[in-house]
């Protein structure tokens, strides 16, 4: 059988200049058992999926509310699981750059720490769910050299409706979102929105990533999904949508993991 290590990693990052966290699950090489070599990319390297989390969660909460250790023990992949705190996967208005780190920073100490991952963009997959289906789709879209493909479970994908909507209903998290995106007329054109980094890679003739998105009928960001699939439809994107009954629970997220691993690793 395949088994899995789990590592804690505390680090630097000097983009941010901060302690940062993340955990990771890494196949090993056992004499009772070797990793599959499904999960194997170019050169014997493994292909690694980074599992991006929501606003209120950490780089533990996947492990915590999932199973993604025994679903990935199958698959001989890695699994990198990263820390944001609630930093939207951007460079902030307050100045704190997360959209460098994830993109740029993260993937190559990642690559220095395990140099048994994959460097190739399509043995690479960001996913995640809420804030971090957001983050995943951005990766794809906005560092397609690093990111051949992202997957989103009720994903922000509209983040333009989204901070409308929290502005409008005065949550708590309006202020918040203010301070990461900066005023509504600084995010709407820029590229945190989703669609404009679509529209630049098509303008651009470059390669365009493989997407993957789930929402839940019941889900209060279902709308926005449904608008964003659509208008990537239209941009020619290679786009595998899927719509259940459900809403904002890890229940259906726990599932819904299984499905994309199956759709990234085409089975």
């Amino acid at each position: 059988m395949t088994r899995m290590a789990l590592l804690h990693v505390n680090f630097f990052s000097d983009v941010l200049g901060l302690s940062m966290n993340m955990d990771v699950l890494l196949p090993q090489q056992t004499s009772r058992g070797q990793a599959g070599g499904e999960g194997v990319g170019k050169g014997g390297k493994h292909k690694t999926m980074y599992l991006l989390h929501g606003m209120s969660d950490d780089h533990t909460m996947w492990q915590r509310m999932s199973s993604i250790e025994r679903y990935a023990s199958n698959l001989g992949i890695a699994v990198v699981m990263p820390t944001t705190h609630l930093a939207f996967y951007t460079d902030t208005a307050y100045g704190m750059k997360y959209w460098t780190f994830f993109s740029q920073e993260l993937p190559s100490i990642c690559r220095e720490f395990f140099p048994q991952l994959s460097g190739e963009r399509e043995d690479n997959l960001a996913a995640g769910l809420s804030m971090g289906g957001y983050g995943a789709w951005k990766l794809a879209l906005g560092a397609g050299d690093r990111f051949g493909a992202a997957a989103s479970l009720s994903g922000a994908l509209d983040i333009v409706g989204d901070y409308l909507r929290n502005k409008r209903e005065n949550t708590s998290y309006a202020p918040i979102l203010r301070e990461i995106f900066g005023s509504e007329e600084e995010l709407e054109g820029s590229e945190n929105e989703l669609m404009v980094l679509a529209k630049h890679l098509v303008e651009e003739k470059k390669a365009l990533p493989r997407l993957y998105a789930w929402c839940g009928t019941e889900d209060f960001l279902y709308e926005g999904n449904r608008k964003v699939w659509a208008q990537m439809k239209e941009l020619g994107y290679d786009l595998t949508c899927q719509e259940s009954e459900g809403n904002h629970q890890w229940k259906y997220w726990d599932a819904e993991i299984q499905n994309v691993l199956d759709w990234w690793l085409g089975k």
